[in-house]
Order: C-alpha cells, then sequence, then structure tokens
C-alpha cells in the first residue's frame, strides 16, 4: 500500500507538470517544479493515506486539459474518458470535480471570447453530452452506489438554516507557509500549501502585464470563489455533495492547489520580463504577510519555526529569480531551483504527512489470525468471526472472514443506530462489535472469537484452537443466521431506553427468559467510580454522563483505557475475579464519571438462547449472494434474519416470492405461517443490471463516435499526387 501511495503521489506531479507543457506548448523544464508542489501539497501531505482519493487526484489535471480541448478543438474523447474513469475510481471526489467542471466550461468561454450564440450551444451541447457520457461508462458502479448511500447516514439533505463563515481569507492564506500542521479533525481548515514561493508569484502574476487582463480576473474570481467556499458553511456543505464532512476538512481544495500553481506558472514563463524592482516588491510583500501572520495568527497548528522557515525559502527564491536575470547560466539554476524545490517539499511532508505504522505493527497476526479463521469449515452451517483485539474495524475484510464490525462512508444507518441502542460502538459511518455483550454476539451468530491472548473459561466460549499467541474461542451460544421471533416483540421490546444494559434485559423479560446483565453495587467519587465484584465473571461499566471522553480502569494489576465514551457503548471490563476493587477514573476532564456496573449473567443467555433457538433456520447452502434453508415454526410469526435490510434482497418461501419486511427499521426479515418452510434468498445489488447496461450503451456509443471522428479525419487528409516526369 505504502508503494502504491508514492507511486500514485508521483503520477500525480507528472500529469500536472504534462498538464502545463500541453497547455503552455512548451519544453520548459520548469514544469516539474510545480509538478513537485502538485504532488507533494499540503492536501496530499494530510490525506495521502486516503488510498481510494489518490486516483482523481493524478487524473484531474488531465480532465482539466481534455476540457480545454473540447472548447478549443471540439475534441472531447480525453475528457470523457478521464472524467468517466475517475467517477469510476471515486465518486465522492468527483462529485467536486464535476461541480467545478460546470465552473471552469464557463471560465474557458469566456476566456476564449467566444460570442457568437452558435458556438456557444455547440460547446454547451458537447460538455453535456460528453459529461452524461462519463457518468454512463461509470454506471455499472455509480448506480449501485448511489442506492446503497441512500440507507447511510449522509442520504439525507439537511440544507443550513444560516449562512456563517469559519474563518478570514488572511488566515486562509497562512495555510500557504510551510510546516503547518494539517487539519484531519472536525475543524474546518483547507490544506491548500503548495510551495511558500506562490505567494511571490502570484503577486508577480498579478503585476505582468504579458498575461492578458481577462485572463487574471477569471483566475482570481475563481480563487476567490474557493476560499468562500472554504470558509462559508452553506458552499461548504453544497461542494461535499451536500453533507458536512465528518472530519477530513476542504475535500475539494486540491482544485485550489491546482488553480494557484497554473496562474504562478503563468507568471513564471515570464520572468524574463518581469522587472527586478516588481520581483523586490513581491517578495517584501510576501515577508510583511509572513510577519503579519506571526503577530495575528495564534493557531497552536502554527510552529514559531513556520515563519522563519517560509522567509528563509522566500529568501533563496528570491535570490535564485535575481541569478536567473543576471545571466546566470541556465543549466546550473535548474539544478539549483530543483534542489531548492525538492528540499521545500520534502521538509513539509516529512513535518506535516500522516506517520504510519511500522512493519512489525502492521503484519503482527495477521498470518495467525487468517490460518484460524481459515481452519472452520464453513459447510452449511452459518457463522461470523470477531477479533477482538483488532486493528481497524474493517478486520474482517482485511483478513477475509465474516465479521459484523464495518467503517464505510457506506455504513447502513438503521444499522449503527440498532447497535448504539444495544450497547456497542457506533458513529456517523461505522458500527462495530466493541461494547457487546454475549447476548449481542448471540443474536448477530458471532459463533467464534479471535483472541490475543487467553482468557478465563466463563462457561460461555469454549477454546478451539490456537496459532502463535493468537486464540480461537467458540461462543456456545451464537444462534442461527435466522430464527423466529413473535409478531408483538417489535412493539413490545423497549428499544429506545437511555441505558442499553436496561435494554438487554428487556429483550429477556419480553421473551420471558432471565435477564442477562445484573447491577452491581458502586460507588461515585467526582471523576472516579468503583466497585468491587462479588462473584466471578465478566464485567460491564455504562457511562451515562455523554461529557466524558475518556475512562482509565484499573483491574487489580492490570489496567485499561477507553477513548470516545461518548458515544454510549458499554465498557467492556473483561472477565473479573471476586473481591478485588475495580477503579474506573475519568483523567481526561473535571466531568463526574457517572456510571453503572454490571455482571453479565451465562443462566440469562442460555435462557434467552433456548428460546431463540427453538425455532431456528437450518442452513442447506450459503454464499455471498445467496442462502437456502428450511424453518419450522411452531406458530405463525417473523423470520428474524441479522441481515441488513436491503432493496437488493429477492426472497422466496416454499418457492414463491414474497415481500420482505424491515424488522426493528433495520433487519430483513419474513412473516412465516406454522410449519416447515423452504426459504431462499438471492442478492443483487439495486441498480447493478440497470447500470451495467447504461455503461455498455456508453461504450458502444462512444466506440461509434470514435469510429466516425476517425472516418471523417481521414477523408480531410489530402491525397498526395505522385509526379512520373
Amino acid at each position: 500500500m505504502t508503494y502504491l501511495i508514492v507511486f500514485k503521489i508521483g503520477l500525480s506531479g507528472l500529469s500536472f507538470s504534462w498538464y502545463l507543457r500541453s497547455h503552455n506548448k512548451t519544453m520548459d523544464f520548469g514544469v516539474a517544479f510545480f509538478g513537485i508542489f502538485y504532488a507533494l501539497s499540503g492536501y496530499m501531505a494530510a490525506y495521502s493515506w486516503n488510498i481510494m482519493w489518490l486516483d482523481c487526484i493524478l487524473l484531474f489535471p488531465l480532465i482539466m486539459l481534455g476540457l480545454e480541448k473540447l472548447v478549443k478543438e471540439k475534441k472531447c474523447f480525453l475528457y470523457c474518458l478521464t472524467l468517466g474513469l475517475s467517477i469510476l475510481s471515486n465518486y465522492y471526489i468527483s462529485i467536486m470535480i464535476c461541480i467545478f467542471m460546470v465552473f471552469y466550461f464557463i471560465a474557458l468561454l469566456i476566456l476564449e471570447g467566444l460570442k457568437s450564440w452558435k458556438e456557444i450551444l455547440i460547446r454547451g451541447g458537447l460538455f453535456a453530452l460528453f459529461s452524461l457520457l462519463a457518468g454512463g461508462l461509470s454506471a455499472a458502479v455509480l448506480l449501485p452506489e448511489i442506492y446503497a448511500l441512500q440507507s447511510t447516514a449522509s442520504g439525507d439533505f439537511n440544507f443550513p438554516q444560516t449562512i456563517s463563515s469559519y474563518f478570514s481569507i488572511f488566515d486562509m492564506i497562512a495555510r500557504h507557509l510551510p510546516a503547518v500542521e494539517p487539519e484531519i479533525g472536525l475543524d474546518h481548515w483547507p490544506n491548500i500549501y503548495c510551495g511558500v514561493a506562490v505567494l511571490m508569484f502570484f503577486l508577480l502574476y498579478l503585476g505582468c502585464r504579458q498575461i492578458r487582463q481577462k485572463e487574471k480576473i477569471v483566475m482570481c474570481s475563481l480563487l476567490l470563489f474557493f476560499f468562500a467556499s472554504f470558509s462559508v458553511n452553506t458552499l461548504n456543505f453544497i461542494w461535499h455533495g451536500f453533507h458536512f464532512p465528518n472530519s477530513l476538512p476542504c475535500r475539494q481544495s486540491f482544485i485550489y492547489i491546482f488553480l494557484m500553481l497554473f496562474t504562478c506558472y503563468q507568471a513564471y514563463i515570464h520572468l524574463h520580463e518581469i522587472p527586478w524592482k516588481h520581483v523586490v516588491t513581491a517578495f517584501f510583500a510576501s515577508v510583511i504577510f509572513v510577519l503579519m501572520a506571526q503577530k495575528l495568527i495564534t493557531d497552536e497548528a502554527y510552529h514559531f519555526s513556520v515563519f522563519y522557515v517560509a522567509i528563509l525559502f522566500l529568501s533563496i527564491y528570491a535570490g535564485l529569480i535575481s541569478l536567473y536575470q543576471k545571466g546566470i547560466s541556465r543549466n546550473v539554476l535548474v539544478l539549483l531551483a530543483l534542489g531548492v524545490v525538492s528540499l521545500e517539499a520534502a521538509v513539509n511532508t516529512t513535518v506535516t504527512s500522516v506517520t504510519t505504522t511500522s512493519r512489525t505493527n502492521y503484519v503482527k497476526d495477521n498470518k495467525a489470525s487468517s490460518e484460524l479463521a481459515d481452519s472452520l469449515m464453513p459447510g452449511t452451517s452459518f457463522y461470523r468471526i470477531e477479533k477482538v483485539t483488532r486493528k481497524t474495524k474493517n478486520d474482517g475484510a482485511w483478513l477475509n472472514f465474516p465479521t459484523v464490525s464495518l467503517f464505510s462512508s457506506t455504513a447502513n444507518s438503521d444499522l449503527t443506530a440498532f447497535f448504539k441502542k444495544l450497547g456497542c460502538e457506533s458513529s456517523t459511518n461505522a458500527y462495530s462489535i466493541t461494547g457487546s455483550t454475549p447476548l449481542v454476539d448471540a443474536l448477530f451468530a458471532v459463533k467464534y472469537g479471535l483472541y490475543s491472548e487467553e482468557t478465563e473459561d466463563d462457561g460461555i466460549s469454549v477454546p478451539v484452537s490456537s496459532k502463535d499467541e493468537m486464540y480461537l474461542r467458540e461462543n456456545t451460544y451464537a444462534l442461527s443466521l435466522g430464527f423466529m421471533v413473535p409478531y408483538d416483540l417489535e412493539n413490545n421490546w423497549q428499544l429506545d431506553l437511555t441505558n442499553p444494559a436496561e435494554v438487554q434485559n428487556d429483550l429477556s423479560v419480553v421473551l420471558g427468559a432471565n435477564p442477562v446483565l445484573s447491577e452491581v453495587p458502586s460507588e461515585i467519587t467526582g471523576t472516579s467510580f468503583t466497585f468491587t465484584p462479588e462473584a466471578d465473571g465478566d464485567y460491564y461499566v455504562f457511562v451515562s454522563n455523554k461529557k466524558v471522553e475518556k475512562v482509565n480502569a484499573q483491574l487489580g494489576e492490570k489496567t485499561k483505557s477507553f477513548d470516545n465514551v461518548s458515544r454510549g457503548f458499554l465498557l467492556e471490563l473483561g472477565y473479573l475475579k471476586s473481591g478485588e476493587k475495580i477503579t474506573l477514573r475519568n483523567d481526561d476532564n473535571d466531568q463526574d464519571l457517572v456510571a453503572a456496573a454490571y455482571r453479565f449473567q451465562a443462566e440469562g443467555l442460555e435462557s434467552v438462547y433456548n428460546i431463540l433457538n427453538r425455532n431456528s433456520m437450518k442452513l442447506t447452502k450459503w454464499t455471498d449472494t445467496q442462502i437456502h434453508g428450511t424453518v419450522t415454526a411452531d406458530k405463525a410469526g417473523l423470520l428474524f434474519l441479522s441481515i441488513p435490510y436491503d432493496k437488493g434482497w429477492t426472497v422466496k418461501v416454499d418457492g414463491k416470492m414474497v415481500e420482505p419486511y424491515k424488522l426493528f427499521d433495520t433487519f430483513l426479515s419474513v412473516h412465516m405461517t406454522a410449519g416447515t418452510h423452504d426459504i431462499t434468498l438471492e442478492y443483487m445489488p439495486q441498480g447493478l443490471k440497470t447500470g451495467g447496461m447504461i455503461t455498455a450503451g456508453s461504450v458502444v456509443f462512444l466506440l461509434i463516435l470514435a469510429g466516425v471522428s476517425a472516418g471523417k479525419g481521414k477523408k480531410r487528409r489530402p491525397m498526395r499526387v505522385h509526379s512520373t516526369g
């Protein structure tokens, strides 16, 4: 993955350099300087780990070049193919590219000076047609994505009711300084560093007489619009697909960086014509701006050395320009400039980029976990596995085993909400088994657990095998993928109780089983919470004060820490012995640690299991897209399936198509009558067939257009007449 990140960063610099060379019809080596700053910008330093965005960043200069060819020469294929590839690669960043294409198309019409309505309509028609074709080329992926996004927390458009601004233009321009700590959290700061020299070169661009005033007005208008987009909440909302990003702000800022470097390059190619006094003025104006930033900006992202480094590099660039205008050997200056540019970009990337883990930690336990998971024969018995000591919420996808936890932009929002009610950790685009009890594991068919250390025998799980300090255990009471529940369960189970321990106990009550969580005596002393286990067992703590973010637990000789406690999940303390005092502390702030402690009762789980397992689904076959099985219902009810409801599922009962029901507004379920029934489920992502047909049609149509265009090109070529005299 690291190699691919480095490779794609390099390709981004190459594509931008090629754009500058093609746009300006030049063979000047200077395009490499600006290509380096595009590839190693502040945006890349902050977001290069987001590997699914990188293809769009490297394709963007080619899309821009393609649109210019469309407007200037009516050549449309480069634009169509690169935009289509970008949408196929990542729909999210492509939303921003598509929005900007509309603005840039209008800008190109103004710059080209097209006054004839006929010419404008022709360009507009080509732009619309080939933009739609680009979307059509990616429809096989795009349509299923659109349907999937409708079930996410981002699917609702809650347009801001008031207009507000986050920060000033001065503060945003200061983000051009090198070695400024990048913003990847909830603050809205844009990461727009692309070389400190742009402070000088942009001023030189404004003062350069060889550049048309019309171009300056258009480009400055676009740059000013981007500053507004970074700061004004409504514009920020629109740019991010009518959604406020949940961290990683100003994701469209790579477009601003492109425009800024493009304008600065226009000044660069006219350096030999720019008076020295303009260079001196630009240099001192830039230095004064840096000094003002040092005086006025109090943000902790600016280390004191930032301002000294900025002035140092500004001085070096001014010196190089002076040597250039004095006629010093061009080859020597190119090498010097390349060294300075590379040094500045490398220093900034080293200081500000997101660090990576060590190779040792990255691969630790991967092989053992995979081999333990692979040792389980799927057969006809469905199961899920949870890696208890995991690295990410996507360890199941990473190591290729069926799991519950997920982090994804397309995470089902209903499932996220349901997990939270049960006391598991969830957020806008993720849910996980963190905070789960054996009851939750049973409901979601989590039959196996992977542990990094041996655990005590709790009467609920039994050891299966081990390898290289990884241990596989089987949960004795894991339920099937589907089981019968009474019709009145949905109305009687109180899921909206504020305490998830009470929610789980209420399920037991509704089913007529014993409670699964028993509260133990405890004491709250300000920011501390203590209790003493009266019996051996698995213990959990629920913190009801939502202002508490971090909790540290002293468990005898062991310690445990918990982050994001405000998300309301149960804190898993693990297996504790009786009689040993347990202390939890809130060391993060002065908020009281208002909490309750619970011991999990195996006899309660056993009684729930016996009730729900009585009419469970027996699977005869299961794959990624097909499930076959039988269920015997003692009486009419609902077949609960621990699968999120999705319109892509087709359900047949005894060979007849039936309409599935959305149970708890979350899960796939089926109305069943008493008796034995054959159940068949098949999955086809919604929109995939239609999208595939659109993609195929777009490819055929594009090939026809290419053939017609090639045919016309041949006819235009003059025939050669050979003389025989």
